[in-house]
């Protein structure tokens, strides 16, 4: 039977190896490797792009930022015929001209969007590109791009 004294130095030597391990994979993670910042948006009923605890709701990120655009949306007065109750579009505010790739259709419920903020800094603006109801032309969000 193993003295405690050997009992004791064998479960040194399985610490020692599991915290090496660690580091180990710790340090194969890339250098500066850092989450994607998630954004949440509500598409209201009433037309209204919201974000919780933002009286006048603005989306701020920096030129190429990787983000996950998380939205909910619910159901106004009116709908497309493809089931979309509300739209996400990014135009340039200088020129109204649309970002590529930021044309989203929303569906009832919570959807995430996995993009890459505009290269170019400046002002932005989200307009809903489905007609929900009456007061759809009201419905927009700013959106900045910082350097």
């Amino acid at each position: 039977m193993p003295s405690a004294q050997f009992i004791k130095l064998g479960r040194r030597r399985e610490a020692a190896l599991c915290i090496a391990s660690t580091l180990v994979f710790l340090s194969s993670a890339p250098f500066g490797m850092a989450q994607t910042r998630v954004i949440e948006v509500l598409a209201d009923k009433d037309s209204r792009y919201k974000i919780a605890g933002d009286s006048h709701p603005t989306i701020t990120v920096k030129a190429g930022e990787a983000i996950v655009l998380r939205i909910t949306a619910r159901r106004a007065k009116s709908w497309n015929r493809d089931g979309s109750i509300h739209g996400f579009s990014l135009l340039k505010a200088a020129d109204r001209s649309k970002v590529p790739g930021w044309d989203l259709l929303l569906k009832p419920g919570v959807q995430e969007f996995q993009l890459n903020a505009p290269t170019d800094p400046g002002q932005y603006e989200v307009v809903c590109t489905v007609v929900c109801s009456e007061d759809h032309e009201g419905m927009k969000l700013k959106f900045v791009v910082l350097p």
